[in-house]
């Protein structure tokens, strides 16, 4: 009877902590609801956030009228720029999520390991080359899934010798940070002045190129990669208790660690292809969904996802709203924010 109780007490225990977490990921979805809303109201027109409500109601089939003019701005300028910078956020922050569960590292992430540089790189340098007889808008992802797809075979071949730490290849990742962002500035210096100009773009990462067709081919890759990454989040879960733990329960760590890393380099590209290189999103989105949920990938993967959209979202706003009239690039906002939570946490790790 005491072993049946204390089972049961165990059970309940773990069913509470449960429902706890989905009331966090309960509360930052909220959140993140108000800061999209917040981000199509903004903007050289200002609107209400009522008017945006209805606005948005409307599309989904609800009998509210709309002005001809607000109902333009908001569906045709401002929410696939919102809807981009939602998914674009989300994908960043679940590659940081996986890449810090894969080298067992909280700096870990797309942009410190140099992933977003190389395509960035990529996509400049199909811009530089013309496509190479091919469309710009097929191209362009092309070039950038193929330059992130070299550096991280790049770093998970470091990752396969013997007597390399976490540390070491977090260096060899912002190593290659530098080499990707220093051949993009030489494409950029080589290039005339108006593909330097589109090159620049790369640069400094900004959401103001996303249309409905970008959009929708963003949310399409993010949605299958994130469902397969949730498929296997026991074993990613077990991959925390250590390789050798996680061997004992029958996970195929090798093959896992490189399907992860392939989804993370195509989330990667994708976004970095139509958005440009944003950074510190997928360092600190994987890092607050940890503090919140613990390391159970079914909680912190989706947390993970919405802290990472609500954080882009939020820079999206105040890219709008720094100078009234002026349009900020948006990774600059991210480093702005994120270089003192990074700070924050080498200080807090070396505790």
């Amino acid at each position: 009877m005491a072993t049946t109780h204390i089972i049961n007490e165990a059970i309940k225990a773990q069913r509470d902590h449960e429902k706890r977490r989905w009331v966090v990921i309960g509360g930052v979805l909220f959140v993140l609801v108000l800061s999209f809303i917040l981000d199509i109201a903004t903007g050289p027109s200002m609107l209400r956030v009522g008017e945006v409500t209805n606005a948005l109601l409307s599309r989904i089939g609800v009998p509210i009228e709309v002005s001809r003019t607000t109902d333009v701005i908001v569906t045709n300028l401002r929410l696939p720029i919102a809807l981009m910078a939602l998914i674009v956020g989300g994908s960043l922050g679940v590659g940081g999520a996986e890449m810090q569960t894969l080298l067992n590292n909280p700096m870990a992430s797309p942009y410190t390991l140099g992933m977003a540089a190389a395509a960035g790189f990529g996509a400049a340098l199909m811009l530089y080359l013309g496509g190479l007889g091919l469309n710009a808008q097929l191209a362009v992802p092309i070039g950038a899934f193929v330059c992130c797809m070299i550096s991280a075979s790049l770093l998970f071949g470091l990752a396969m010798l013997r007597h390399i730490t976490s540390g070491q290849l977090i260096l060899a990742g912002i190593a290659l940070l530098f080499l990707f962002q220093s051949l993009l500035s030489l494409v950029q210096f080589v290039s005339s002045p108006e593909l330097s100009q589109q090159i620049l773009f790369w640069l400094f990462g900004s959401l103001t190129k996303a249309n409905w067709t970008n959009v929708a081919i963003t949310c399409v890759v993010t949605v299958i990669c994130v469902a397969v990454l949730l498929r296997d989040s026991w074993k990613l879960t077990a991959l925390r208790l250590g390789e050798e733990r996680a061997k004992s329960l029958g996970v195929n760590v090798a093959r896992l660690r490189l399907k992860t890393l392939i989804i993370v380099a195509i989330m990667t590209a994708t976004a970095t292809s139509f958005v440009g290189i944003i950074g510190f999103i997928g360092i600190v989105a994987p890092n607050i969904a940890r503090m919140l949920v613990g390391e159970d990938q079914r909680f912190f993967l989706p947390l993970s996802f919405l802290i990472g959209a609500f954080l882009l979202s939020s820079a999206s706003v105040l890219s709008k709203t720094i100078v009234p009239g002026a349009l900020f690039p948006i990774g600059i906002v991210t480093a702005i924010i994120g270089v003192p939570f990074f700070f924050w946490l080498i200080i807090n790790k070396r505790r």
